[in-house]
């Protein structure tokens, strides 16, 4: 089949999405109110709170939700083959991803930009709202440190990139002070960023940069980890700074890195006129995983994800300028993900083989597919590259450099999230110091997973990525689905119809349970004796949660009987000019 026809398909059905289900959501489930007076204005701080530009807020949103996991979730699950994989991105982003995204905006937005953790409590109640932040605080933990050791492998393999990478960082900073100290469009100077760091690829991959001179004179084994050490430092400065400074002009730039990746995808398709070699429906080893659950554990992001709901209430909701925005910004990223998980099932499936016999060599079991998803992903883009003439070395500068961008402003979003729970715990423990300081919490935000990225074990993949990476699909899919579950309730409060959260609530509940289940019986088989415990912890707290938030949505039931409630003024944070 014509990859191109997968492309069309696709990119239609997404647009259908937008145009009328995120209409209805806006319209008929949340209820977005152009005269609500958002978080960003009332509280507006200069610093976590700044009313945004919606285009601005978009490339912001999108690139911290987007990172590396919409890239390499389907270019693994092509392994059950790309119809199945397909279909779960196509289904999952316009019934699942925008309704979550979008919800989890609109209620944080309501709720003075709280974050989920604390929102969980004030909605469904305060032993939720705890076990909640305990699954974020671990989740966060385990992606800021999984992503330092995938930027850092990365930077590696490919030394042409760490010029374009670390030059952007000026550059965005250059364009925030223009945008906010100076109130200039941003439009055109995020342009001549893009078009200044595509220089910067030719001139990076002229002049790449190992380091791995500096680790051996400094005693470091692996280069990687040196890379990992300044990773941390950045994000610490990253996450302590306003975030017009860098975060916002960053995350633009590498918007627009998509609509260049997805035009250059687009046109080296049709071009080349690639054909999808993979098999639709991939037969698989006995012994490898089961398609059902784990397919929908590993296309989360590119599908749903429950990192979106800590970025749509963490950062996200205290930069929204109208609260309708939150259609464009919540829903469309979700979309953007989508398409971004549209162009690794294409460069998988059609751009990096050029037969079956070479795509079976590519992935002849489960994991050497999950091992070479990256390289794969990269592969397949420089060779749509190549079909417009780009040589080939050049465009895999170019996809690593994409695939670095977006795991790079995920973890300079996910170290801001980190110091906002590290905040939210204290104050909910008591500690004052912690809580109001916000380069102590900064620091606790960063130490603990950088510890974490640098522990020994796990072969040559890290302890962080060898072993402990395996509870993330599941903890991943498991904080969905609260999040969903607490958006259902207060929807419900609202004598909104909740169906359309309550039907990807389920599904995915179900998934997620499902497969912590049988992850649970492997771990023990395995003799996994860290994760195995830890499987069974996430195990019961999903449990756990589940009663809570089923006790929560049957209580808002009732409570529809009572006097109505005729406006979005019932809410408890409700502002108006």
């Amino acid at each position: 089949m014509p990859a191109m026809v997968l492309a069309i398909s696709v990119l239609a059905l997404f647009a259908c999405g937008f145009l009328f289900y995120a209409r209805y959501l806006a319209s008929k489930v949340y209820r977005l109110d152009p005269a609500y007076v958002t978080p960003a204005h009332r509280f507006n701080d200069g610093v976590d709170f700044v009313p945004t530009n919606r285009h601005v807020l978009f490339g912001h949103h999108f690139t911290s939700v987007a990172g590396a996991a919409p890239i390499v979730g389907p270019a693994i699950a092509v392994y059950w083959g790309w119809l199945p994989a397909l279909i779960w991105i196509v289904v999952g982003t316009i019934v699942a991803a925008g309704v979550h995204d979008m919800g989890a905006l609109v209620l944080s937005v309501r709720h003075k930009a709280k974050g989920i953790g604390t929102l969980t409590k004030d909605v469904v109640g305060p032993r939720a709202g705890t076990l909640f932040l305990v699954i974020i605080f671990f989740l966060l933990t385990l992606v800021n440190a999984v992503f330092a050791v995938v930027i850092g492998n990365l930077l590696v393999a490919y030394p042409g990139s760490v010029i374009p990478i670390f030059a952007e960082i000026p550059i965005a900073v250059a364009i925030g002070f223009y945008v906010y100290k100076r109130r200039g469009a941003a439009l055109v100077p995020s342009l001549l960023g893009v078009a200044a760091l595509y220089v910067l690829i030719w001139i990076g991959n002229e002049i790449p940069v190992d380091i791995t001179p500096l680790a051996d004179a400094i005693g470091v084994d692996n280069p990687r980890n040196v890379w990992i050490v300044i990773l941390f430092v950045y994000t610490f400065i990253a996450a302590r700074i306003p975030v017009w400074m860098l975060l916002q002009p960053r995350d633009y730039i590498n918007s627009h890195q998509l609509f260049v990746a997805l035009a250059l995808v687009l046109l080296g398709v049709g071009v080349g006129w690639n054909t999808v070699v993979a098999p639709a429906l991939n037969t698989v080893p006995e012994d490898s995983p089961s398609m059902w659950p784990f397919l929908f554990i590993t296309v989360a992001c590119g599908a749903i994800s429950g990192f979106h709901c800590l970025v749509s209430s963490g950062t996200t909701s205290k930069q929204l300028d109208k609260e309708t925005d939150a259609k464009y910004v919540g829903y469309g990223g979700a979309l953007g993900e989508g398409t971004l998980a549209l162009c690794s099932i294409l460069a998988v499936s059609a751009g990096v083989a050029a037969s079956r016999a070479d795509w079976d060599a590519l992935y002849p079991d489960f994991a050497t597919a999950s091992g070479g998803a990256t390289s794969n992903f990269v592969g397949g883009i420089a060779v749509f590259a190549n079909n417009l003439g780009i040589p080939l070395d050049v465009a895999a500068i170019f996809a690593a450099v994409v695939v670095i961008s977006f795991a790079a402003t995920t973890m300079d979003t996910g170290v801001r999230l980190q110091r906002y729970v590290v905040q939210e715990i204290a104050e909910l423990a008591g500690w004052r110091r912690v809580a109001d300081h916000l380069t102590l919490a900064t620091a606790i935000a960063v130490a603990i997973p950088l510890a974490l990225a640098l522990m020994p074990g796990g072969e040559d993949a890290g302890y962080a990525f060898g072993v402990l990476w395996q509870l993330f699909g599941t903890t991943n899919q498991l904080l969905a689905g609260l999040a969903l579950a607490v958006i259902a309730v207060w929807v419900t409060k609202r004598r909104s119809n909740p169906i359309a959260i309550l039907v990807p609530l389920v599904f995915l509940v179900g998934m997620t349970v499902w497969a912590l289940i049988v992850n649970l019986g492997n771990f023990i088989e395995q003799g996994e004796w860290v994760l195995a415990p830890l499987d069974a912890i996430i195990f019961a707290l999903a449990v756990w949660m589940i009663v809570e938030a089923a006790r929560g949505l049957v209580a808002a039931w009732g409570d529809r009987d009572g006097p109505a409630r005729t406006a979005p003024s019932e809410d408890l944070e409700e502002a108006r000019d």
